[in-house]
């Protein structure tokens, strides 16, 4: 029996497939990023549409229901993204302090010429 989450699962899925081929279609992805994408929406389309195939995943971990499963792995996921973005800015904000450094030093330069 489909549940209702699960044809949510699956439509999302196929959004997110041809979101991915957009993507690569205007060249925005490499090939690797293409591929990845392509196959991690593939499992989760397929997760989406037969969650029994992590039973025996939830059985070890003694989950009570695959669901749980998805929200403690979406937790996880969501605190990995967001500690690799804020690496990225701070990254980022390093780099652009370090230009913004050298451009005053040289306009003082000049002015002081």
């Amino acid at each position: 029996m489909v549940l209702g989450i699960q044809i949510l699962g699956s439509i999302f899925a196929l959004f997110m497939l041809y979101v991915t081929f957009l993507h690569q279609k205007r060249k925005e992805y490499t090939v690797r990023e293409y591929v990845f994408w392509t196959f991690f929406w593939i499992v989760f389309g397929l997760v989406s549409l037969f969650p029994n195939w992590l039973d025996p995943i939830t059985t070890v971990l003694r989950l009570t229901r695959t669901l749980d499963l998805f929200i403690i792995l979406g937790f996880m996921f969501i605190i990995a993204v967001v500690i690799y973005v804020y690496d990225v800015v701070r990254k980022t904000q390093k780099k652009v302090e370090e230009v913004v450094r050298k451009v005053a030093i040289e306009d003082a330069s000049k002015k002081s010429k």
